[in-house]
């Protein structure tokens, strides 16, 4: 069985981005990034690219993560918060320590496509 499909997946997925960017904008160091942003399609590039990197049926159309989030100046500590904000939405939504272990192992490799600043 897939991560996605031990989570419950599509809904499940959906449920965490919501909870995600609930958190993520209420975050003073983060919300800043998300300032001006169109949300409802940076939900939906979400949710197609943490469903596919799971084990789900949706594809990521979105731009390349590099380019997406190269001009940001992201730093190490900016990324594991954001991280943690999506670790602790699907602990928040009954997903077991275990699986989400694995999923920020799934994210662990994008840090050097997102951090770009010291």
């Amino acid at each position: 069985m897939s991560t996605y499909d031990a989570i419950g997946g599509s809904a499940a997925v959906k449920a965490a981005v919501d909870e995600f960017y609930v958190r993520v904008l209420a975050d003073p160091e983060i919300a800043p990034f998300f300032r001006g942003k169109d949300i409802p399609t940076l939900k939906a590039h979400q949710r197609d690219f943490i469903g596919a990197a799971i084990g789900g049926p949706e594809v990521y159309t979105g731009n390349p993560i590099p380019d997406v989030h190269g001009t940001l100046c992201i730093n190490d500590a900016q990324f594991d918060v954001v991280v943690a904000h999506l670790l602790g939405a699907l602990s928040g939504l009954g997903v077991p320590d275990a699986t989400t272990g694995e999923i920020g192992k799934a994210l662990a490799p994008l840090r050097a496509q997102i951090v770009t600043a010291v």
